[in-house]
């Protein structure tokens, strides 16, 4: 199976004046295209720093950061804004949708970046991903007249438009209630079969159990990696 993400004796160090804080502190982690991995730990454990690595949101301070063959850290800054818009998708807790904005238009953002996209067809891939997300009867509502789970399920469709080859989720479950939390989660596992990875954070035990592999960090380092029975 294809490696997708390689990270190797990744380290990441804040420097707050005086004191200096590890976050990561030289970890090994290969995630082969197709996994779904939930990533698990305290807060201040270091998974966040990790996740904004793996977005191209962050820089480590030394270290290798493979992207699908790319070593991330060889590309300027424009360079990087366009790899990551080809390459992931992004779906938080808090949404981030803009909120007297339709679905539609919610779902458009990340190809209004894309030039190389003809906008018939930004157009075609916003009304395949709502659709499959069940949210054709929203498409002209406003994200402020839908529910948590549906503007969560807008999310996923907007990270999705960019046929990504990774989704990156960070806690996407946290602002909702347990019914509509693993209806999201089965919307992932689905994803995880036509063959998108995605990796997760979260500190809930019953949303990781979703995943196929649950990784766990401790003060910087990972602690754990193993494959869990999926719900």
């Amino acid at each position: 199976m294809k490696t997708l993400i390689e990270i190797k004796q990744l380290k990441k160090v804040y420097d707050s004046g005086e004191v200096q804080v590890e976050a990561l502190r030289g970890i090994d982690l290969t995630i082969p295209q197709g996994d779904f991995v939930a990533i698990m730990g305290a807060s201040g454990s270091g998974k966040s720093t990790l996740m904004n690595i793996l977005g191209c949101l962050d820089t480590p301070t030394s270290g290798d950061y493979i992207l699908d063959g790319v070593e991330v850290k060889k590309m300027n800054r424009n360079e990087l804004a366009e790899f990551r818009n080809q390459k992931l998708g992004f779906v938080f807790q808090s949404f981030n949708l803009l909120t007297r904005t339709s679905v539609l238009d919610n779902v458009m953002l990340p190809l209004l970046y894309n030039k190389g996209i003809p906008e018939s067809e930004r157009v075609e891939r916003c009304h395949k991903a709502i659709e499959m997300l069940g949210l054709t009867s929203r498409i002209k509502h406003y994200s402020n007249q839908l529910s948590g789970g549906q503007q969560q399920r807008v999310a996923i469709a907007r990270s999705l438009v960019g046929n990504p080859l990774v989704i990156l989720a960070d806690e996407p479950t946290g602002n909702l209630d347990t019914a509509t939390s693993n209806e999201v989660m089965k919307i992932f596992q689905d994803l995880n079969a036509k063959g998108i990875t995605i990796v997760l954070v979260t500190h809930e035990p019953d949303i990781a159990a979703f995943a196929k592999r649950k990784v766990v960090f401790k003060d910087g380092h990972i602690i754990s990696d193993e494959i869990t029975t999926q719900n």
